[in-house]
């Protein structure tokens, strides 16, 4: 980008928010699957089978299914400031309180109602990107701050493996404590968000008043070129095919991502042997993997302004991963098909939602981004399930892990068909020029 002003209102931003967004993000995505490594000992505790415990990890994703839409039109219009705020509140109580579960019933309740709480962060993350960043920028920020999700698991799995081994301290069993500890963090941080959060450009005082005046026009003249291709109203964005279209690619690709992360721990100690802390330290390296690869495949779709491929072929790296999974009888092959598995997986995330913020804007946007991301989250649900279910009939995750394979595939082939709305690709087409900028 030639224009001083832009590249220096784009770094300040960046620096400014995506650090802050990503620690929110890595305690979101912490609290949802820290559950997995629950199952270490709850399962035992509490007598649960794996088919239970699939249920119970997957029905969040109901809740968050239920409220999504709602939750991002709600933010749409009170600001994301006091709605991201609210949801990390509430979100951090319910994860605390899993350590009262006794049974199926609060297990499922408990799990149900964290889904209904954290509903709308995500797609509200997305949607308050879009405030901020033009289209040609957009992947390399959202890769940034959904690198969040695989670190999560690089710290979250030791963190989450030495919180176990504290099992019997202050009468509570490890996983207790470790639902205590990792909630915690999310009702702090809610409240900072409360101080610190802008709802937009309007309201960020570390902007300079040209730096403002840039990135404004730069959105308006992006909105301009989607408005003379025909603006989406919410009920257009809720009824268009390609919306739909790319919830059933979303569906896909969260399936195998839950379908994984959720049953990484108890993958990792079948195969390893392993106790607690260790399991939790090579559970690291899958997500630390997929760091690597979100980051390189959006700077390299940035770059190049493709996205649709970008995807593809990381949906078709994750396919051959799950497929080499179990197919040997070798830990060290098993663990490498599983990091070679969640690179794949990882690495279609943030290059996907380039594609709907490319021809969504405003309120449609809020609610086609929270469309897709609800459908396909139901994917969060039927990958624990269908892999505990399958678990328990044949005695393997291995059947599993196979149909997660065909449904990452499928996503990677539908991709393909997508009509990638490229004109907003085009830098010196959106963003107009400012002149007599000052220096510094």
């Amino acid at each position: 980008m030639e224009n001083t002003v832009g590249r220096r209102t784009l770094a300040k931003i960046t620096l400014r928010l995506i650090p802050f967004m990503f620690v929110l993000y890595i305690v979101a995505f912490l609290d949802r699957v820290n559950v997995g490594f629950a199952a270490l000992q709850m399962n035992e505790d509490l007598g649960f089978s794996d088919t239970v415990y699939g249920i119970g990890a997957g029905i969040f994703f109901i809740g968050y299914f239920v409220f999504e839409i709602p939750s991002n039109l709600i933010m749409e219009k009170v600001g994301a400031r006091v709605w991201i705020a609210r949801i990390m509140i509430t979100w951090g109580v319910i994860s605390s309180a899993m350590f009262l579960v006794g049974g199926e019933t609060s297990f499922y309740v408990l799990r149900f109602l964290l889904g209904v709480a954290e509903a709308g962060f995500f797609p509200g993350m997305i949607l308050y990107l879009t405030y901020w960043f033009p289209a040609r920028e957009r992947a390399r920020r959202v890769a940034l701050f959904m690198t969040a999700i695989p670190i999560s698991g690089v710290f979250g799995s030791p963190l989450s493996g030495a919180l176990l081994t504290l099992d019997g301290f202050a009468g509570l069993a490890g996983w207790q404590i470790m639902f205590l500890a990792e909630g915690i963090p999310a009702v702090l941080l809610g409240l900072v968000v409360l101080r610190f959060l802008p709802n937009g450009p309007d309201e960020a005082g570390w902007l300079q008043p040209e730096e403002r005046a840039w990135l404004r026009g730069a959105l308006e003249q992006e909105n301009r070129i989607k408005s003379e291709h025909g603006e989406y109203t919410t009920r257009q964005a809720l009824t268009n095919g390609k919306v739909w279209l790319l919830s059933a690619i979303y569906f896909g690709v969260v399936t195998s991502v839950y379908g994984v992360s959720l049953w990484l721990p108890l993958i990792i100690e079948d195969l390893s042997g392993f106790g607690t802390f260790a399991v939790g330290l090579l559970g690291a390296i899958p997500y630390l993997a997929g760091a690597v690869g979100m980051v390189l495949f959006a700077r390299h779709s940035d770059a190049t302004g493709e996205r649709r491929w970008h995807v593809a072929v990381a949906a078709f790296i994750a396919t051959v991963g799950l497929v080499l999974t179990g197919a040997t009888a070798s830990p060290i092959v098993e663990m490498a098909a599983l990091t070679l598995a969640a690179l794949g997986i990882y690495s279609t995330l943030a290059t996907f939602w380039s594609l709907p913020t490319a021809f969504l804007s405003g309120t449609a946007a809020a609610a086609g981004i929270a469309l897709i991301n609800s459908v396909g989250n139901l994917g969060g649900f039927v990958g624990p399930y269908v892999v505990g279910a399958l678990s328990d009939a044949t005695g393997s995750f291995y059947a599993g892990l196979l149909l997660l394979a065909v449904l990452v595939l499928v996503a990677g082939l539908l991709a393909l068909t997508v009509r990638h709305e490229r004109r907003l690709e085009e830098v010196e087409d959106v963003i107009p020029p400012i002149t007599g900028a000052p220096s510094g």
